[in-house]
């Protein structure tokens, strides 16, 4: 085995190939039987189209090129479609409308195109309507969230159910389509902080105008995160709700109001909702209850029969360590499911067998077991006595070997949201450094979801500093018990993940390089350059603003650029409204004046978080090209350069 410096392997796992062979998995439905999924394509400048799998396994596009089925709802979007019956719903992304697609027929507009953007469907039978979020940006200003119904014969006809919070998700019907279910929050929670659960009577007059009546607050407040409603077949309200510190499943009497707990355990059965359409449970055709949970940063599979809870939780064996976007129709089932060793995909399991298949797989990439580096679950002590949580992948390729007496350079990944998780799911992103001789460790930092309430709840006004101090000593951690070289660890992020970056490189010492994707630098110009869906978000991070205006100075890497003495590449879409570029592009001006090694690649046409294939080659590479310029090694393929300014005082 030749023996080669860290960084400099020759690695099959190429960006060409990462971004010819992924697609991104969107959401995922199941009717009649046929399994549909949203798939992104960056080959197709990042375009959303919906498949289908049929009952004998033949895919097709039920999409043309001309439509993006993608929504901006919270810009994040989500719940995205809607599939009943056969007939598709769907929110097209440029010109904001919904689209209808009835069988083998073309897909028409059902609404016009103007400044209201639709996201998480459902369907009411009884009506004959569309249920659905409604974001409204008619009058300039902040925009109006509402719940609305849409009528499917005529979509001009659009009539206001629900009004007066901030923020609408999760509408749900009974079975008889006469109860209606969502939740709501307000500023300035999000809703991971504290969301409210309401039922409503859904009654249609004799004008055809669609109301509710007699809504009631079951669940949730300021405090008491809701996830999830769903109506189980024989009428009852099951919710998710993290008021014991642990999302759990419970479910309500309407009639009563009476809530109970049905599956009390240590672990997370909900998720942040970045996104609309987000489920972790669904009803079998026997009543039961299938479900996905988290527990120590690994998914399971279970079911749970309502009628005898004393039975707990019955796990199902499947080899997946990652399981999101859980549905059920009679005895199958759909969900993502991944492993250390096998990226996401798109898996029909069989409940009555207990057999699985998938129908469409992230990456058709064949990566040789041998360039694969499987996550290590690792805990590290970090500040104030607590302990913090990451993945470990170190360096492997089968080709090659490092000298005995060098330590690989490690890359920290600093998750966005901040409120995210990491992914033991194969990452083929993460592969590309560890088959090239680097050390990765991703870091589920305080305020990652996965390991309860309280957990998350460290970041609540210590953003920049808990995130911050796990990562640091994550890399310390990794260093100090000689798995990595302590004079070349760099960090990375994305969006929050971003910000973490950068407050690391420019409030700590142990990084000699980074890079800043679409992140934070200035929160004062975050929180008055945002969008509404996280425009009070630092409230709860930070402090309230303007009240605590020098708070946020303190914790904004701007300010602080003298403490600067390592290397920054910042990689920014050109039409990001969820983190502006000048963000970025007042960094890079600072290092640039310091005279510090800096590189700034801005993207024409992308938002927050790129989606074209030759932006996210264009990031993976230059990121990899901007560390062997920092840390003095050579690649061992040909990589197109970024510009680096100042790259004769570099630290190496």
């Amino acid at each position: 085995m030749p023996v080669s410096p860290y960084g400099s392997w020759k690695s099959p796992i190429s960006s060409d190939l990462i971004v010819s062979s992924s697609i991104r998995l969107g959401a995922i439905a199941i009717d009649g039987g046929n399994v549909y999924w949203n798939e992104g394509r960056p080959t197709e400048g990042g375009r959303n189209v919906i498949m289908r799998c049929d009952l004998d396994g033949n895919d097709r596009e039920m999409t043309p090129a001309t439509l993006n089925v993608r929504s901006l709802v919270h810009e994040y979007g989500g719940g995205e479609y809607l599939v009943q019956d056969g007939r598709i719903y769907f929110s097209n992304f440029s010109d904001r409308c919904i689209y209808r697609k009835v069988g083998g027929g073309s897909c028409k507009p059902l609404t016009s195109e103007n400044a209201y953007r639709y996201a998480d469907f459902i369907w009411n039978r009884m009506y004959g309507r569309l249920i659905c979020v409604r974001e409204d940006h008619t009058s300039g200003g902040e925009p109006i969230n509402t719940l609305v119904a849409v009528s499917t014969s005529n979509g001009e006809d659009i009539q206001v159910l629900v009004t007066g919070a901030d923020f609408y998700a999760s509408p749900r019907l009974n079975a008889t389509g006469d109860k209606l279910a969502w939740i709501s929050w307000q500023h300035p929670n999000m809703p991971w902080d504290g969301t409210e659960l309401w039922v409503a009577d859904l009654m249609e007059s004799e004008a055809g105008v669609l109301t509710i009546q007699n809504p009631q607050l079951v669940a949730g407040g300021v405090d008491e995160s809701i996830f999830q409603p769903e109506w189980s077949p024989d009428g009852n309200l099951y919710f998710v709700s993290d008021r014991t510190g642990w999302w759990n499943l419970y479910r309500t009497s309407v009639e009563d109001i009476s809530i109970q707990s049905i599956c009390p355990i240590e672990a997370e059965f909900g998720l942040p909702q970045w996104v609309f359409g987000m489920s972790t449970y669904g009803f079998t055709g026997d009543g039961k209850i299938l479900c996905s949970y988290t527990q120590h940063g690994k998914s399971h599979l279970a079911i749970l029969d309502p009628a005898n809870l004393d039975l707990g939780l019955h796990e199902i064996a499947v080899p997946f360590t990652s399981i999101s976007g859980l549905h059920c129709e009679g005895d199958r089932a759909v969900f993502h499911g991944g492993s250390a060793t096998e990226p996401i995909a798109v898996i029909l399991l069989d409940l009555t067998t207990g057999t699985w298949q998938k129908i469409r797989v992230a990456s058709d990439l064949q990566i040789d077991s041998d360039y694969i580096s499987a996550a290590q679950s690792v805990e590290f002590p970090t500040e104030n006595g607590k302990i913090a949580y990451g993945l470990f992948y170190p360096p492997k390729n089968k080709d090659f070997q490092a000298d005995n007496s060098e330590k690989p350079p490690l890359l920290v990944k600093s998750h966005g949201g901040p409120t995210a998780s990491t992914s033991g799911s194969l990452s083929l992103g993460i592969q590309y450094w560890t088959s090239r001789g680097f050390a990765v460790l991703d870091v589920n930092y305080g305020g990652s979801t996965g390991y309860g309430r309280e957990y998350r709840d460290r970041l609540k006004g210590n953003w920049g500093i808990v995130d911050v101090d796990d990562c640091a000593n994550g890399a310390k951690f990794l260093a100090d018990k000689g798995l990595v070289d302590g004079d070349r660890l760099a960090i990375s992020g994305g969006s929050a993940g971003g910000y973490t970056t950068l407050c690391a490189l420019t409030f700590r010492n142990e990084f000699k390089a980074g890079a800043s994707h679409y992140g934070i630098c200035d929160l004062e110009a975050l929180a008055t350059d945002t969008h509404k869906f996280e425009s009070r978000y630092l409230d709860s991070l930070i402090g309230k603003y303007p009240e605590q205006k020098e708070l946020y100075i303190q914790r904004s890497p701007i300010h602080f650029t003298d403490q600067l003495s390592c290397a920054i590449a910042f990689f920014q879409g050109l039409e990001d409204k969820v983190v502006p570029p000048n963000q970025a592009e007042m960094m890079v001006n600072a290092l640039r004046k310091k005279g510090l090694p800096v590189a700034y690649v801005a993207f024409e046409g992308e938002q927050h978080g790129f989606r074209k294939a030759e932006n996210i080659k264009r990031a993976l590479d230059g990121e990899f090209y901007f560390y062997a310029q920092v840390f003095g090694f050579t690649p061992a393929d040909e990589v197109e350069a970024i510009a680096i300014e100042n790259i004769s005082r570099t630290l190496r």
